[in-house]
């Protein structure tokens, strides 16, 4: 297939398994976007927040398109042309599972296990491509079992990671730093991409939240000085602040405008990490080679 084909056909493919996100999210079981142990029968339950065809499924659309004609452009050379079967499915089946992700942490707050699941079983794909397929992260001359020690070493690397920030918030801070949902997420991620994917991942991840966590800071402080100003020049300061700590007290977690869930930037960096594979890797090379971390 030559270039400008694969092109066509990542565009296409792309903008069609975007839109049916939306339909797929529609038939997700309730029980996956609920928090864990919430049950019908609990006083603040709410049926969780699905899909819409715009703007979900349209922002879905473009995320797909972009990242299969991302993986074409600057992997045409490695995986389509000779094909590498590994590397495709692994491309083409993250990439809807990760909109799932996204969407459902977004809208619920939550991150289903059946996704983390399943991106950890085509962790396990592309750890038979490694085996099958040229693997760019490894020369000819690397031991057999150094692509499945990366793996394997990323998948606990990054669930313990998030497991030790969220211990440290509980124990300094005494709240939740990171849900379990995310701990299981990056542990999948981990297996998907290794111990250099993760490393991306977590870098585009954390530069990419930024650009929301800045503005969120400051919309909350704009709110905080708000609140107390309505405070101070109420007739009765005593029933205004009772009256918006119920404000807030009603809102659902989940509809938290303080709360900015990270699940999203873990699943868009492993996405463009997945895509962009090839420019990594040039970019990396050299100085895995002079820490003496290429094999």
């Amino acid at each position: 297939m030559n270039f400008w084909g694969a092109l066509i056909i990542a565009f296409f493919a792309g903008a069609i398994i975007g839109y049916m996100q939306t339909f797929v999210f529609s038939k997700l079981p309730e029980k996956w976007l609920q928090d864990y142990g919430v049950k019908e029968t609990d006083p603040d339950f709410r049926l969780s927040k699905r899909m819409q065809f715009f703007p979900h499924g349209f922002i879905s659309a473009i995320f797909c398109v972009a990242i299969y004609m991302l993986f074409v452009g600057f992997g045409y050379s490695h995986w389509i042309n000779p094909l590498g079967i590994f590397h495709l499915l692994t491309i083409a089946l993250s990439t809807p599972i990760i909109v799932i992700v996204m969407m459902s942490d977004r809208l619920n707050r939550i991150i289903p296990d059946e996704c983390s699941i399943a991106l950890a079983l085509i962790g396990v794909i592309s750890l038979i491509g490694d085996f099958i397929e040229p693997n760019i992260w490894f020369t000819s001359e690397a031991e057999w079992y150094v692509p499945l020690l990366n793996r394997l070493l990323a998948a606990l690397i990054g669930g313990g990671f998030l497991w030790l920030l969220n211990f440290i918030c509980m124990t300094f801070l005494g709240k939740e730093g990171m849900g379990q949902g995310d701990m299981k997420l990056l542990a999948a991620v981990g297996l998907m991409t290794g111990c250099y994917g993760l490393l991306v991942v977590l870098y585009v991840g954390i530069i990419a939240s930024m650009f929301f966590a800045v503005p969120l800071f400051i919309r909350k402080r704009i709110r905080i000085a708000r609140e107390k100003k309505e405070i101070m020049n109420a007739e009765n300061p005593f029933e205004k602040r009772a009256e918006i700590a119920a404000r807030k007290a009603a809102i659902h977690f989940a509809d938290d405008p303080d709360y900015l869930a990270f699940g999203p930037f873990l699943a868009f960096g492993t996405s463009v990490f997945l895509a962009l594979e090839p420019v990594f890797f040039d970019y990396l090379h050299n100085y895995l080679v002079i820490l003496g971390l290429s094999f």
